[in-house]
């Protein structure tokens, strides 16, 4: 079933993409199936290596030279055909759209490094961390539900993951707490609960579920968060702020109050795929010109999912 946009949701979408060929794209392509992307676990079998066998029965690319671990699918799949390879039931793949995957490449956590992954359900983005880490360093897994919990640790098994514990609690009460100790994380991802906008591709009623009080509601929730969160990081540590939706309320205005209100920058960074600038104005309220570090990824501009980061590093320790 094709699901159409309501009328406010298109209209602000037209914001954003005020160049109607270019709005026109985007309403294309989010009717369409995204495409087959996986990550090699590297913890268990080098890209070289799942790539020789994967070829014996799939058309696989690797198209990013700068991240052989990353791959496309080119083949046609029957429906459950990447989960129920014998390849992905040993861990060797993470099935994980390209656009997921830049959370973790642009924190950059290191082997001897303590990171926090505040909201890590399903675990795509921890496993990839702690692949990153070669499974030293230490990843705390955190999320509020036990069925979330379960998935987590399932999926840290399936990969063979060592370096990572999976925490059950409320991400306010946990940031709190450390808050109120001695220790403080060298990194921290927050991959923070969003509307969805960017998800249309793999998941259609997105469109008919889309509330604007929801992405209201969400953008309160995540600057409380995000308040939280960075009383636990490090001086001159790093936090990656990401969502998978296109609304400037859950994403720009995020980091925008993030750089009102505490010792925060944004870095330069760059990705493997396309990505557009941060905006700066939305519905009159002028932001921070520094947003245009902020990265946008749009699903006409490489055939992916939607999504959005910012990289802030801590300029002094907050007590």
């Amino acid at each position: 079933m094709v699901y159409e946009m309501k009328p406010l949701f298109k209209e602000r979408m037209q914001k954003l993409l005020p160049d109607s060929s270019d709005f026109e794209k985007y309403n294309s392509i989010v009717h369409t199936s995204p495409k087959n992307f996986i990550r090699c676990n590297t913890l268990k079998i080098s890209p070289t290596e799942l790539l020789h066998r994967l070829k014996q029965k799939w058309n696989v690319i690797q198209p990013y030279h700068a991240h052989p671990e990353i791959m496309l699918i080119e083949s046609e799949l029957p429906p459950g055909g990447l989960g129920n390879a014998i390849e992905h039931v040993l861990g060797y793949y993470y099935v994980q759209e390209i656009s997921s995957m830049l959370s973790a490449i642009a924190l950059s956590p290191k082997p001897d490094e303590f990171v926090l992954d505040l909201c890590a359900s399903p675990g795509s983005k921890t496993t990839q961390m702690a692949a990153l880490m070669q499974n030293k360093g230490t990843i705390i897994a955190n999320d509020l539900k036990l069925d979330r919990i379960r998935i987590i640790s399932a999926n840290l098994e399936r990969c063979g993951v060592t370096n990572t514990i999976a925490c059950q609690k409320d991400a306010v009460v946990f940031c709190n707490n450390i808050a109120n100790s001695d220790f403080r994380f060298d990194k921290i991802l927050l991959d923070v609960p969003c509307s969805g906008e960017g998800t249309i591709r793999s998941s259609p009623k997105t469109l008919l579920m889309w509330n604007l009080k929801v992405v209201n509601k969400l953008s309160r929730q995540q600057k409380k968060f995000f308040a939280t969160a960075i009383k636990c990081l490090k001086k001159g540590g790093t936090l990656v702020y990401s969502t998978c939706t296109h609304a400037p309320e859950e994403n720009e205005i995020v980091v925008d109050f993030a750089l009102k209100n505490f010792p925060v920058k944004i870095e330069s960074i760059s990705l493997p795929i396309k990505s557009r600038e941060g905006v700066t104005q939305w519905n009159n309220e002028s932001l921070s010109p520094e947003l245009k570090k902020a990265h946008r990824i749009y699903p006409q501009d490489n055939d992916s999912e939607g999504f959005f980061l910012a990289k802030l590093t801590l300029l002094e320790e907050i007590k």
